[in-house]
């Protein structure tokens, strides 16, 4: 889930900082600009002033003085900064400029793919009474961009010339450049914050479902006293905690009685059962040897009396806490086999063991057990002749014991029902057994956190794997 969750509050931050983060840029590139067309328009203003006694009526060598300072001022200003600036009449004839050579294009040159050219737009807007609007805005991609602010010179209400400057925008960009690195750093570093803060929110609000996830699958494996400390994360996975904690008392509880009612019916029937087969044989005393009736009622008694040992090994085995050693699995599936070799003997099997030794940590007696409950198995439905063969490995952490057998094995459907308690095959309910056997082995696996599956053995069998954890639980 951590892996789901975490992404998507990533990309919703992500989306947050840039739809903070490009406005910011778009006003602080603006910001720039503004302030370099200010100092041009102040500058545009007081070459204006200068400007419009140029040319006035009155002593020629006054208007002819004032030429010269206004040229002087643009010289200067064209030195110092490195801005093209003159001052251009009504017809666009040059009053003053500089540098030398800088002009106005003509008319006709101010259009270009139909829009009409910065110059000649500032120019007539500022003929029009007004300085020109703000210049299009310049970004930091646009290398050789240039700024044009334009002023009128006024002379007695009516506009006699233009003063027009000409910015390069070098340092403009570069300022802007700056300024974006600067917010873009501190977008990085809000950006790392945020992945960090996500990180813990997750984990803290997830901590509770892991935990949770954790004491399920335990539960669900057989350690049915596993709890959920509802320590963290927020109130409402506190609150499930302690739900699943109640849940799983209720569950504890009901499940230990009913191992307490199979267990105590098992040890209460016992004895009247005994005494009932008891009084069978004494009863089969005055009657014939071969009497079928008697024969019958004998075996029956038998087979509940088969049944109620299972029945209690089972409430024993799903009660029962393992004890987890660390032990020759290999070794002991050999003395299981050896075991077992008399009765396959004595069936015409042939009985094979393993020969490898893998080291795992079980409770000894469990895995006997199920071994024994197994090995059973597949020597009761494999015909003479054929061949049973238990084999030790080691796959990944767990530690396997493969028994294979060729007996008619299971179809499909078989296979998702085996180990089920009480049932038994339709094909073999003439073969002895309760059918609790491999329930038996599933619950002293599960108490040392082993397993225990079925497979198909080709061409025909039943394989049967128990696996137990090569590492201390």
């Amino acid at each position: 889930m951590r892996t789901r969750l975490l992404p998507l509050l990533i990309v919703l931050l992500a989306g947050v900082l840039l739809a903070l983060g490009l406005p910011l840029a778009a006003s602080l590139a603006a910001a720039q600009q503004q302030r370099v067309v200010v100092d041009r328009i102040d500058d545009t203003v007081r070459f204006a002033a200068i400007a419009q006694f140029v040319g006035a009526s009155g002593e020629s060598g006054e208007s002819e003085e004032r030429q010269s300072v206004l040229q002087l001022q643009l010289n200067r200003y064209w030195s110092t900064y490195g801005i093209k600036a003159g001052v251009f009449r009504r017809d666009r004839s040059v009053m003053a400029r500089s540098p030398e050579g800088w002009s106005l294009p003509r008319p006709h040159e101010r259009w270009v793919s139909g829009v009409p050219g910065e110059h000649g737009r500032a120019f007539d807007e500022a003929l029009s009474g007004r300085r020109s609007q703000d210049p299009p805005q310049v970004w930091p991609w646009q290398r050789g961009k240039r700024l044009i602010v334009a002023s009128p010179v006024v002379r007695d209400g009516d506009v006699v010339a233009v003063v027009l400057t000409d910015s390069p925008t070098d340092g403009l960009r570069s300022r802007i450049l700056e300024g974006w690195l600067l917010i873009a750093a501190g977008e990085a570093a809000a950006m790392l914050l945020a992945v960090g803060a996500a990180v813990r929110l997750t984990g803290w609000v997830l901590l509770p479902v892991r935990v949770l996830d954790a004491a399920t699958h335990d539960i669900a494996t057989g350690r049915l006293n596993s709890r959920v400390a509802a320590a963290g994360g927020p109130p409402e996975l506190r609150r499930l905690a302690r739900s699943f904690n109640e849940m799983a008392d209720n569950v504890e509880q009901v499940l230990e009685q009913q191992r307490a009612f199979v267990a105590d019916a098992s040890h209460q029937l016992r004895n009247p059962l005994a005494a009932l087969l008891l009084r069978i044989e004494l009863l089969a005393l005055e009657l014939p040897e071969d009497n079928e009736e008697i024969a019958s009622v004998r075996t029956e008694g038998k087979r509940l009396t088969q049944v109620l040992d299972d029945l209690l090994d089972l409430a024993l085995a799903e009660h029962a806490s393992a004890t987890l050693e660390l032990i020759d699995i290999g070794e002991l599936a050999a003395e299981r086999v050896a075991s077992w070799r008399p009765v396959a003997d004595a069936k015409g099997v042939r009985l094979t063991g393993p020969n490898t030794a893998v080291s795992a940590w079980c409770d000894p007696i469990g895995l006997s057990s199920a071994l024994d409950a197994v090995i059973d198995n597949a020597l009761k439905f494999t015909p003479g002749g054929e061949e049973v063969t238990v084999s030790v490995g080691a796959r990944g952490r767990v530690c396997t014991v493969v028994v294979a057998d060729r007996g008619p094995g299971l179809t499909d459907e078989e296979l998702s029902r085996v180990g089920d308690r009480f049932w038994r095959s339709g094909r073999h309910q003439n073969v002895k057994g309760s059918g609790l056997g491999l329930s038996i082995s599933r619950a002293l696996l599960s108490a040392g956190g082993g397993t225990i599956a079925y497979d198909h053995h080709p061409p025909r069998g039943l394989k049967v794997t128990v696996s137990v954890p090569r590492t201390a639980c």
